[in-house]
């Protein structure tokens, strides 16, 4: 089941955090975030402000090289992952990771590699202007019923 997508233009890496700090108000354990963009489109500034949001002190990178970083300090630990640079299902599951799943919100940068793999998840899409380098369309996109209007709670409450 796929809720309604809904999306918002923001013309500056300030809004898109606001976007994802307002996210962050409907986050809790065992969420799973999976964000889609091309390079530079603000997915690791989306991470960040979540993780900030969620009242974690720790500095967030891309985790491209590390494929894995955990932010704890906050109401709840932020587990980050990217699979940019993973060739396949096989791989993301022998990281193991999927253990810290039901105590953490994961972020998964490139996810669409792993969407298959869970099944009830949050999509954000963030989409380029081609003519203007800080506007970033967002798009919120639910799947699987713990998503159902939180998409539309987000963006009005930004």
């Amino acid at each position: 089941m796929t809720t309604d997508s809904f999306r918002v233009v923001v013309d500056s890496p300030r809004r898109t955090g606001e976007v994802a700090a307002a996210l962050a108000g409907h986050l809790r354990a065992g969420d799973v975030v999976l964000l889609h963009g091309e390079l530079a489109a603000g997915k690791t500034t989306f991470v960040q402000a979540v993780a900030a949001a969620l009242g974690s002190p720790d500095q967030v990178t891309s985790p491209t090289f590390m494929l894995a970083q955990f932010y704890a300090g906050g109401r709840v630990p932020v587990l980050h992952i990217d699979t940019y640079r993973l060739t396949s299902v096989t791989e993301f599951r022998d990281l193991g990771l999927d253990e810290h799943f039901a105590e953490s919100v994961t972020l998964v940068e490139w996810g669409g590699l792993v969407a298959d793999e869970l099944p009830e998840h949050l999509a954000v899409t963030l989409e380029l202007d081609p003519d203007d380098r800080e506007r970033r369309t967002i798009v919120l996109a639910g799947r699987g019923a713990r998503w159902a209007g939180v998409p539309e709670k987000v963006l009005t409450g930004c």
